[in-house]
């Protein structure tokens, strides 16, 4: 989940080389897995504790921020800790993630979002599934989720770019601001909010709302790559003996690129 430089096969936050494909799709289905466990289960109690929708955002909030630096930290080794298509469809794109490894990435997150929400209700002594009644649809929650993606996937790209040992916390805390930030609290996930869609919680969302975010979602990530690709790129001004003739060599300086660590 980079962008600038790309070696083609490299695939993720944290080198998973060593760890085959049923390994790697085991830590995705878990992660996502645990990540929805966190988020439909924190708004479920913070629903049964509290009538202040403010209160209750805020208990859904921290929890989940938390658990994204915790899951990233221990999974990013072994699958690269995307828990999330859009991530992982990015890096297939920037051929970073063979694209049969995507399709196999995408599955497991989105199986593992369901058994999230089932954990949870069974968690708290409800069905395992419910289909959300709570509709989140229009030009504002579109337009929010798109700039929640974007965000997520920016901050993942020039982290791995800059600071890579960084970026379990710049995730956890992009996704604890953006709740606050965005209009639709930030869902950013396809599998996380097609997972949603199975709880009537707090942290639901109807199943006809799910195509406008999961559009505007995909739509985030794209341009999050087209931008920092460009964006993250160095610029070298040529060596004196390359500049132009009408340019004296004392003022031609050369940029060299940062000293950061290598996209993989």
């Amino acid at each position: 989940m980079t962008g600038g430089h790309t070696v083609p096969g490299a695939s993720s936050i944290r080198d998973t080389a060593g760890f085959d494909l049923p390994r790697r799709l085991t830590a995705e289905a878990l992660g996502t897995g645990l990540l929805v466990a966190t988020v439909v289960g924190s708004g479920i109690m913070a629903q049964s504790l509290t009538t202040d929708r403010a209160l209750a955002l805020l208990g859904n909030t921290l929890p989940t921020g938390a658990i994204l630096v915790v899951l990233i930290t221990i999974l990013g080794p072994v699958s690269g800790a995307h828990f999330n298509p859009a991530v992982s469809m990015v890096l297939a794109l920037s051929r970073r993630l063979p694209a049969s490894d995507c399709a196999w990435y995408v599955l497991a997150q989105f199986s593992g979002g369901v058994a999230g929400t089932v954990g949870a209700h069974l968690m708290f002594g409800l069905s395992p599934l419910a289909l959300s009644t709570h509709d989140r649809t229009g030009p504002a929650l579109w337009l929010s989720e798109g700039i929640a993606t974007f965000g997520l996937l920016a901050v993942i790209l020039a982290g791995l770019r800059f600071e890579r040992s960084a970026i379990p916390w710049l995730v956890g805390l992009y996704i604890t601001a953006a709740y606050w930030f965005t209009a639709s609290t930030s869902f950013a996930n396809p599998a996380v909010a097609a997972a949603r869609s199975l709880t009537d919680s707090f942290s639901g969302i109807s199943p006809a709302s799910l195509p406008g975010f999961i559009a505007a979602e995909l739509a985030g990530a794209g341009i999050a790559l087209a931008l920092t690709t460009w964006l993250l790129q160095p610029h070298v001004q040529p060596f004196p003996n390359e500049a132009s003739p009408c340019r004296s060599p004392s003022t031609t300086i050369r940029t060299a690129a940062p000293r950061a660590t290598r996209l993989p």
